[in-house]
């Protein structure tokens, strides 16, 4: 324990030195100390003022805490900030948003008709595929393919005709969508 004073004492008298060595400068005089310190020197003060006393211990400054800014959905779209897609059925639009903010839309859709409706809800994308042809409707092509539900994806098609249950987009959106989108993200559909 003795020791460990000791080897203390010698610890504060080297940071001692060390700080005036790096105050006084080159010329040791009390003048450069007090210019380092922020006192004119050369004045009728110099001679009679008292050094500014200075501490050997720094005090820790602690950074202000950041507040933590939740990110907001860009007004008119009406899905939850962590979507990466949102579809709205009554509206037929779609948008591709990250925090919050678009990165593309609102494009125009058309969903599902009825009987096969879209599937409301919050899914996230199961598959990709350049060039999906559907078994279920004779072969016919779906290209840009993301699915995000069983059987239901984005991919080009029709904006005239409602789909068999997917999400139709012209074929510029279709492929921005399967360009953007990857596995697991979340797909938000409301009406």
């Amino acid at each position: 324990m003795r020791v460990k004073n000791i080897l203390a004492g010698l610890s504060a008298l080297a940071v001692a030195a060390v700080l005036t060595a790096c105050s006084a400068g080159t010329t040791g005089s009390t003048g450069d100390v007090r210019l380092a310190a922020g006192t004119p020197s050369g004045t009728a003060a110099e001679s009679t003022a008292p050094a500014p006393s200075t501490s050997d211990t720094p005090v820790p400054v602690k950074p202000a805490k950041a507040k933590a800014v939740q990110p907001q959905q860009a007004a008119g779209v009406p899905c939850a900030v962590t979507a990466k897609a949102c579809v709205d059925l009554s509206a037929h639009k779609a948008w591709l948003v990250d925090d919050g903010r678009i990165t593309y839309g609102p494009v125009p859709i058309m969903p599902g008709k009825k009987g096969s409706t879209t599937p409301l809800g919050t899914w996230h994308v199961l598959a990709k595929e350049k060039l999906h042809l559907s078994r279920e409707f004779n072969n016919a092509p779906m290209p840009n393919s993301v699915f995000f539900y069983n059987g239901v994806a984005f991919h080009a098609g029709s904006l005239s005709n409602f789909s068999n249950g997917c999400v139709h987009l012209s074929t510029a959106a279709s492929l921005k969508f399967f360009s953007t989108l990857a596995m697991g993200d979340e797909v938000q559909v409301v009406r």
